[in-house]
């Protein structure tokens, strides 16, 4: 919706400046001078004057340049973190879990080389073929902590990490029993399984749709530019002809009236 209201301001900025250019293009033309120049043929040069580039016009040039600029880089990021991970993907399987136990392990894990964390390990058991495996959030706690199902943010306080911990706990023993879905891996991780997946079709095509609308927006941008531009030269073109046209017409008729004038002056009275 940002990119859409950015593209239809400078839109509207844009045709104001041009039509501005316009109307003041048009009553130079209009207020011009015609110059008589002899050439070979005893015509007339006329001089017209086709419209430039505006401040407004430019702007939106670069602007639509800068648009899809940034959406390279916007496409660059994403495939990156969103499509590349899914691609990559191995965890397609869905199976039904059953909640056995939650343990907070006595020996505490590190957390990104700043502190360490306490761990919680949660036991499932799938029901298709009644093997025990460890449950983990997503695909990311799965390589972040290949035991653990969640460990708390890293934080130096040691009370508030058990508190955390031990809620999550609490509500996961309310759930004991429970069936659920899960995702598994059995070729990459055969003894672990995921309860969602971070990385899906869905959320990969919700991150490329942004930097395909600001694509488009610039490309749009860019076009309209364009498009004003060669109608506003063709508009140019056709008006000084037609002023060429009418200009000479009333010199071939002034020069056919002279030339009676001047026979009806040599002719006996």
């Amino acid at each position: 919706m940002h990119v859409f209201a950015c593209v239809c301001v400078c839109v509207c900025v844009f045709v104001f400046e041009r039509r501005r250019d316009l109307l003041h293009t048009s009553s130079a033309m209009q207020e011009q001078e015609w110059s008589r120049g002899v050439d070979g043929r005893g015509g007339q040069r006329v001089r017209s004057q086709m419209p430039g580039s505006s401040v407004g016009e430019d702007r939106a040039i670069l602007l639509g340049f800068a648009m899809m600029a940034f959406s390279v880089l916007m496409f660059f990021v994403v495939g990156i973190t969103m499509v590349k991970p899914f691609v990559n993907s191995d965890w397609v399987e869905e199976a039904s879990c059953v909640l056995m136990q939650a343990d907070i392990l006595t020996e505490w894990v590190d957390c990104r080389g700043v502190s360490t964390v306490p761990c919680l390990r949660v036991m499932v058991n799938l029901t298709g073929s009644n093997q025990s495996a460890f449950l983990h959030f997503d695909e990311d706690s799965v390589l972040l902590a290949p035991e653990c199902f969640y460990i708390p943010k890293c934080q130096m306080d040691i009370t508030d990490l058990q508190a955390e911990v031990h809620r999550v706990k609490q509500m996961l023993d309310a759930q004991q029993g429970t069936t659920s879905s899960c995702f598994i891996d059995r070729t990459g991780h055969p003894g672990e399984v995921i309860l969602s997946r971070k990385y899906t079709l869905e959320k990969a095509l919700f991150a490329l749709l942004w930097p395909c609308l600001m694509l488009g927006g610039g490309t749009l941008l860019v076009g309209l530019v364009k498009l004003t531009q060669y109608l506003a030269h063709l508009s140019a073109e056709v008006c000084s002809r037609a002023a060429g046209g009418c200009l000479t017409s009333r010199y071939t008729q002034g020069k056919l009236y002279r030339l009676l004038r001047r026979s009806s002056l040599q002719s006996p009275s």
